[in-house]
């Protein structure tokens, strides 16, 4: 499975060492987490596809024209709407290849973009509940999004589209766990 970690990479309960010890291994990966490579050719097949609505009424148009002389023919018009079609989805899947992911004692760090980069941080004290959702394709494909809903940010959630059901489920944990820790220090 391309972009997953492995199997208890996210441990299932908070060590109680100081992870400041130097005998103690870190509980978070340390590096940023990519997408599974089937979430970014989901994008593109669905960018690419969201073409397919205008196209087919454009294309009946220009079948009705072509008895009136219309001044591009079908076929032109079809190669045309294709060449967009798949630029659509290569940027579609470019764009999903280059998000990232980190999961650290501080919260999570989504990080987005290749030209023009952002970077969003969740503190774990922000986050005020978590959801996942999952529609038919992604559940096909065993994907999930991930929808981190914040307290007083500007935009309110951030969510993480694409990422592997497995992986989902347990960043969703471990942030609840974070979550109730901090609700347990109050």
């Amino acid at each position: 499975m391309l972009g997953a970690i492995p199997p208890g990479a996210l441990p299932v309960s908070d060590p109680s060492p100081s992870s400041s010890d130097p005998g103690f291994p870190h509980p978070f990966p340390l590096d940023w987490q990519p997408l599974p490579l089937r979430g970014a050719v989901l994008a593109g097949a669905m960018a690419g596809l969201s073409l397919l609505i205008p196209c087919l009424l454009v294309g009946g148009g220009l079948i009705l024209r072509i008895g009136e002389g219309s001044p591009l023919p079908w076929p032109a018009s079809a190669g045309v709407v294709a060449v967009v079609a798949v630029l659509l989805a290569a940027l579609a899947y470019r764009r999903r290849r280059r998000v990232r992911w980190l999961l650290d004692a501080q919260g999570l760090a989504v990080r987005r973009g290749g030209l023009w980069q952002s970077e969003t941080r969740v503190p774990a004290s922000r986050v005020q509940h978590l959801d996942l959702r999952r529609g038919p394709l992604e559940r096909m494909l065993g994907l999930s999004t991930l929808v981190v809903h914040t307290a007083g940010s500007r935009f309110g959630a951030v969510s993480i589209a694409g990422l592997a059901a497995a992986d989902a489920e347990r960043l969703r944990e471990r942030l609840s766990r974070q979550l109730d820790q901090d609700d347990d220090a109050l």
